[in-house]
């Protein structure tokens, strides 16, 4: 995501935690699965019989469905004599029960598995999904996509490193977090879209004065306030600093940096500049929220692109967050969009394959600018609504810059939890910024000692 990546209520999480504590237990789901030599995998679909292949994804909101259900159709289609079967679930309800399903006898054969710790590499470890290097020699997925986008779909057989090891997914869609702006309240405010760290922090401030909500913000899952730290991190620590952090190879969430991030988010809580009581606030309803006018600013992905730009039409505007100095290149977190896998007991895995090449391929990708989304890879079309240009020129200038991060939630299993829940704390005041990187490194230390 990662589309909105959140947690589970802590009853769910413990039964998953079984579920996934037997399936490791030796001699059951742990062993891992092997693909098929490339010679003998199948790509003549039309002769492979009649097959119904079960997708289970979570592309329900506007112009995510709209997307997947043309590419759905197109594929039967192709080829009638196979029927998609397809589970469409919110992020939250797909986390939730997809791991029950993968631990069954009848899992589905494709799956948009999260990346990170927390999801795709303790589904690994669990032997659950496929490893899709075998119809990477057939399609050759390696070769239309960069090798940073290849590594985080990438996990060790084991599950103990992500960024490397085997291939288990291809995504369909790019991924910023970026900050959207209302700009008939920036003209009202007499302000122009902020070049500079210090102009938008001014911006802020006046909003503020001229009763405005700063930053529409909802915090009720945790997984903002990470994504909105985060946001001030990158502004704050070198690119490839944050990066190292994020995956275990060096750096401390105690570093001065660090905390100083965490102190201006602090700050922030404590101007007022968010929505009252952000805390208790639905991240799904943010985008509503701003939508209907409350917020000057909002951050958030560009999965939140194609509704806003159908319910504020040229209203809405999208940047990268605003470099220390002008001119300066910015970067901020982001990606690639949820991974396709295929599930380790498929009866179908060729078709499933064939079925992951399509809705990946560069037609695919134009279909993703149809409908109003920002394909991982170059389109030979482009987005026509204002919203659209600006979420694909902020892509591109984010590419060539090399300015992508890591969602900061990939640190480890548990981080949504163990550093949410004191950012939380933070944003109501009740927790120092020492307190809640001393909380997030506590966990980080915990996770690197097991692996």
């Amino acid at each position: 995501m990662a589309t909105p990546r959140r947690r589970w209520p802590a009853a769910v999480a413990a039964a998953l935690a079984t579920v996934l504590a037997a399936a490791c237990a030796p001699g059951s789901q742990n062993e891992q699965p092997e693909a098929k030599a490339p010679s003998a995998i199948n790509t003549d679909i039309a002769k492979a019989g009649n097959v119904t292949l079960t997708v289970w994804d979570q592309e329900v909101q506007g112009g995510q469905k709209k997307q997947i259900e043309k590419l759905n159709a197109q594929f039967q289609e192709r080829y009638p004599n196979v029927k998609i079967k397809r589970v469409a679930r919110s992020f939250t309800d797909l986390q939730r029960t997809l791991r029950l399903a993968l631990s069954g006898d009848e899992p589905p054969d494709v799956v948009e598995a999260n990346q990170g710790y927390a999801e795709m590499a303790q589904y690994v470890k669990a032997g659950m999904l496929l490893p899709l290097d075998s119809y990477d020699t057939v399609y050759g997925w390696k070769k239309r996509y960069p090798k940073g986008l290849i590594e985080l779909n990438s996990v060790t057989k084991d599950g103990k490193l992500i960024g490397s090891g085997n291939l288990y997914g291809v995504s369909l869609n790019g991924e910023i977090v970026g900050l959207y702006y209302n700009k008939d309240k920036l003209a009202k405010l007499g302000l122009q879209p902020p070049k500079t760290w210090a102009e938008f922090e001014q911006a802020l401030a006046t909003a503020k004065s001229k009763g405005e909500v700063p930053i529409a913000f909802g915090n009720s899952e945790k997984l903002p306030a990470m994504q909105l730290y985060g946001i001030i991190q990158d502004s704050l620590v070198p690119k490839e600093n944050v990066r190292k952090l994020v995956f275990g190879q060096g750096g401390s969430w105690t570093d001065a940096p660090n905390v100083q991030a965490a102190q201006k988010l602090a700050d922030w809580a404590k101007q007022g500049y968010f929505t009252k009581n952000a805390n208790a606030v639905k991240w799904d309803d943010t985008p509503v929220n701003f939508a209907k006018g409350e917020g000057v600013f909002m951050f958030g992905g560009t999965w939140w692109a194609p509704d806003l730009a159908e319910r504020m039409k040229d209203k809405v505007g999208f940047m990268l967050p605003p470099p220390a100095q002008a001119g300066a290149p910015s970067a901020t977190m982001g990606g690639e969009s949820l991974p396709w896998a295929i599930t380790s007991k498929s009866r179908h895995p060729d078709v499933a394959a064939a079925y992951i090449n399509f809705i990946t391929s560069p037609q695919a990708m134009d279909i993703s600018v149809e409908t109003g989304n920002l394909p991982v890879l170059p389109a030979s079309k482009q987005p026509s609504e204002p919203l659209g240009k600006e979420v694909a020129a902020a892509w591109a200038t984010l590419s060539k810059n090399d300015g992508t991060t890591p969602y900061i939630d990939y640190a480890t299993p548990t981080f949504t939890d163990a550093f949410g829940g004191p950012l939380q704390k933070l944003v109501a005041g009740k927790a120092t910024a020492q307190e809640v990187m001393q909380a997030a490194q506590d966990d980080h230390a915990a996770f690197q000692k097991k692996k």
